[in-house]
């Protein structure tokens, strides 16, 4: 067997927590057709196939779901062995962990004053607030309530905003208000424990419709099935802001109010690295309120950014 590069299990990790080549490669950075070469690169290397996949779906197969928690791990104890060079060298690098949002001119903004490395696990809001909190990263771009900050010593600053609209059938494109929307709820609080607040409160707050589902379909093929199913316009997450609609779906911007998901730059309260703190100013200065202090505009009661 010739041998494994990190970046490739990398990718295996991002399409395995994706299972989409298309939103893995947005990750990544990369192109999809190089993903998919580097994945089937990966899988000869390695003499097994790592995912059973076709033009619809992507599902990791039995031999790629008991790789990936020591593939995971192998990844922790490589970025662990870079961190104790980097101290080492006097250059330690500032850990960065993020949801499915990065500010596109991130690297030009932190090269001058630290050492970045993006985490490659990607992971749900909650747990990256929860992963600096236990110092297993250092920052992270996610969406934390004033309580959970508070509850896990966190502070924040406001990064970037996604005003979400919302996917409906046909080819009408108009505003649509808030009330008459519908807000997804998903079972798996595992996965989407922050956007089932933010949907209840939305919810609350206007008169959305909520429907609970169970299959994960706040985003990917089976949010599309829902909103072709409920035949109201549905809200999008913010996970499924970039993602091209099928055509016989469009979307329409939501009104009364103008709904916003903010993201957040989270670090420890008390943070005495100066690289840190650095990387800080750097990312979250001159950010404007991006529209989120207008009249029209919502947040959800907790959200740190509220005027």
């Amino acid at each position: 067997m010739t041998s494994v590069e990190l970046r490739q299990l990398r990718y295996f990790v991002a399409v395995a927590e994706e299972l989409n080549f298309g939103r893995a490669a947005e990750r990544l950075l990369i192109a999809g057709p190089s993903l998919s070469q580097q994945i089937k690169s990966l899988e000869r290397d390695l003499g097994v196939r790592l995912f059973d996949r076709d033009r619809r779906s992507v599902a990791l197969t039995p031999a790629g779901a008991s790789l990936l928690p020591h593939t995971r791990d192998l990844l922790e104890r490589a970025d662990d062995l870079q961190r104790r060079a980097g101290r080492l060298a006097g250059s330690e690098t500032v850990r960065l962990g993020y949801v499915n949002w990065l500010p596109p001119d991130l690297t030009s903004r932190t090269a001058a004053v630290a050492q970045l490395h993006v985490d490659a696990w990607v992971a749900p809001s909650h747990t990256q607030a929860a992963r600096v909190s236990d110092g297993s990263l250092d920052l992270a771009v996610c969406w934390a309530g004033t309580a959970e900050l508070e509850r896990q010593g966190l502070e924040a600053r406001l990064l970037g905003a996604d005003r979400l609209y919302a996917v409906a059938v046909g080819d009408d494109t108009s505003d649509v208000r808030a009330e008459d929307t519908v807000v997804l709820l998903d079972d798996d609080i595992t996965s989407w424990a922050s956007w089932n607040a933010f949907a209840e409160q939305l919810s609350h707050s206007t008169g959305a419709r909520a429907i609970r589902i169970h299959d994960g379909g706040i985003t990917g093929p089976a949010f599309f099935d829902h909103v072709r199913r409920i035949r109201r316009p549905v809200v999008n997450s913010p996970k499924g802001q970039t993602t091209p609609l099928p055509p016989d779906l469009v979307q329409r911007p939501v009104i009364a109010p103008k709904v916003y998901w903010t993201w957040s730059l989270v670090w420890r309260s008390g943070e005495e690295r100066a690289a840190v703190r650095a990387v800080v100013d750097a990312l979250t200065s001159g950010v404007s309120d991006l529209g989120i202090h207008a009249p029209d505009a919502w947040l959800p009661d907790d959200d740190p950014h509220r005027p």
